[in-house]
């Protein structure tokens, strides 16, 4: 019995870590289709956007997020992995040198250093926010 409980657990573990294997391909996938936009749309890095308290995010991976301000939308970048968009556990302070502004390789959101930061319209946030999905998933 205590044989077959083992089995069980081994099998269990082994299908979990297979299951993390393949969402981390399809993340490193929407991360380079990512990179690969930037390339191809040459845009260019900001050093700082403005920020208001109404402004908000939607995660595209673990290292992007689209930065929803009043009137701009923002592509930003992380230095890491940012785990902590997901985790709602972890309460991490937000660096900011200046109240209304947010900057590139100076502050935080969810506690996530900032790499890089680029200004998109809203066909360029639509096209981003698409990356990852099948044609025809989102109805």
């Amino acid at each position: 019995m205590r044989t077959l409980f083992t089995t069980i657990a081994v099998v269990l573990l082994a299908g979990c870590a297979a299951q993390d294997e393949q969402e981390d391909a399809s993340s490193q996938d929407i991360d380079q289709a990512v990179r690969d936009f930037i390339e191809l749309r040459e845009l260019e890095s900001l050093d700082a956007l403005v920020s208001g308290s109404n402004d908000g995010w939607r995660e595209i991976s673990d290292y992007f997020i689209l930065y929803e301000g009043r009137r701009d939308t923002y592509l930003v970048e992380f230095v890491r992995r940012c785990f902590e968009l997901r985790d709602n556990t972890r309460i991490t302070p937000d660096e900011r040198w200046d109240k209304n502004r947010i900057r590139a390789r100076f502050d935080t959101i969810r506690g996530c250093r900032i790499a890089a930061i680029y200004a998109l319209d809203e066909t360029e946030a639509a096209e981003v926010e698409n990356i990852g999905e099948a044609p025809g998933s989102r109805n």
